[in-house]
């Protein structure tokens, strides 16, 4: 693997090099640079036993972040248990503050609101644990397993940005969707139970539903309204300042 600057100064060069590398390659660029820092964050979607797999083939012990919102599907959560006994995974789970029971009795269903309604709901159940599941394993850096075919929000990240203080690394970006079952057949991982009933995107069981005749991917989200959560959502230029 050539060597790339153990300095992120300049954002150009880090992601030039790191195009011509393999995802493994670029993990492994990822633990030598951050070490015990890096964090891996799953949601035990459609496709998340690639990332699991590739991630734990270079360093097992990795921490796995899981933000359980407490809305999802009954087969994530058993989708979830088999791949952490059989990955063997450093599994930390992080959930809101607050209760579903309490959010719903205190703000309504805001999963059936406007995009503002949507956002809120997203930092209380998203991004506030990811931010403290982040502080907590002092994490400066994560991988996670966007890629850019997966919607026009994605189409134009880089192998690796930055949000706010935090380097997020995305090893398999130019996967295609061949490129996911081909290394799901060849490992013999499973795809989400929900795979075979037309789903194709997986989050809370509110907001996702199966790929319809006429849909892109993005628009079995939210209901076409938005495609990110929160935890992807990058303004402008990525931030290389510390």
């Amino acid at each position: 693997m050539p060597t790339i600057s153990s300095h992120l100064e300049d954002p150009v060069k880090v992601n030039h090099a790191l195009t011509s590398q393999s995802s493994k390659e670029r993990i492994e660029w990822a633990v030598e640079h951050f070490g015990d820092k890096l964090v891996l964050t799953t949601s035990f979607g459609i496709q998340s036993a690639v990332m699991l797999h590739l991630a734990t083939q270079v360093k097992a012990d990795i921490p796995v972040i899981f933000i359980d919102t407490g809305y999802l599907f009954p087969q994530t959560y058993v989708f979830a248990e088999a791949l952490t006994q059989r990955l063997n995974l450093n599994l930390r789970v992080y959930q809101p503050l607050m209760t579903p029971a309490r959010q719903e009795a205190l703000f309504g269903k805001r999963w059936e609101g406007d995009k503002e309604a949507l956002t809120q709901y997203g930092i209380m159940n998203k991004v506030e644990p990811m931010n403290r599941a982040l502080q907590e394993v002092g994490a400066t850096a994560w991988l996670t397993g966007l890629r850019r075919e997966q919607g026009s929000t994605r189409s134009d990240l880089e192998i690796v940005e930055k949000q706010n203080k935090t380097y997020k690394i995305y090893p398999i970006i130019d996967w295609n969707n061949r490129d996911i079952y081909q290394y799901l057949t060849q490992n013999e991982l499973p795809y989400h139970p929900l795979w075979e009933e037309g789903y194709v995107s997986i989050g809370d069981w509110h907001s996702s539903s199966k790929l319809m005749p006429g849909m892109t991917e993005e628009e079995t989200r939210f209901g076409g309204v938005k495609r990110e959560c929160g935890l992807h959502e990058l303004s402008g230029q990525a931030d290389w300042q510390i």
